[in-house]
C-alpha cells in the first residue's frame, strides 16, 4: 500500500526586503511593552529570511497573544451589557383611552 499524503511542508514566499531571500517558518523570541511591564514569549512563530535576516511575526499569533493580554481578557462581558440595556429602559407612558 502507497502512503498518498504529502508532508505538511509551510509555504515559502520572497523576502520583501532584500527580494533574493525566502522567509521561512521559526521560531524566535517575542518581546512586548504592556504598561510598564516588559512581556517575553519564547518560541513566537515568525517569518524570517534566510538571506537578509529580516523577521515578520505571524499574523495569527499576534492576534491571539493580544487577545490574551488585553484587559478584559477572561472576563464575561456579556451579562454586564445585559444589565447595563435594562438599567437604560426607558419607562412606557400611560396614554390614556378616552377622547380629549
Amino acid at each position: 500500500m502507497v502512503d498518498t499524503t504529502l508532508p505538511n511542508i509551510d509555504p515559502v514566499f520572497p523576502c520583501r526586503d532584500c527580494q533574493a531571500g525566502h522567509m521561512h517558518r521559526d521560531y524566535i523570541a517575542y518581546f512586548t511593552w504592556l504598561g510598564d511591564e516588559l512581556i517575553a514569549v519564547p518560541d513566537f512563530p515568525a517569518w524570517v529570511c534566510d538571506i537578509c535576516g529580516r523577521c515578520e511575526y505571524d499574523e495569527n499569533a499576534l492576534t491571539r497573544l493580544t487577545l490574551l493580554l488585553s484587559p478584559n481578557a477572561g472576563k464575561t462581558i456579556g451579562t454586564a451589557r445585559v444589565k447595563a440595556a435594562k438599567s437604560r429602559a426607558k419607562p412606557k407612558v400611560q396614554r390614556s383611552t378616552q377622547p380629549e
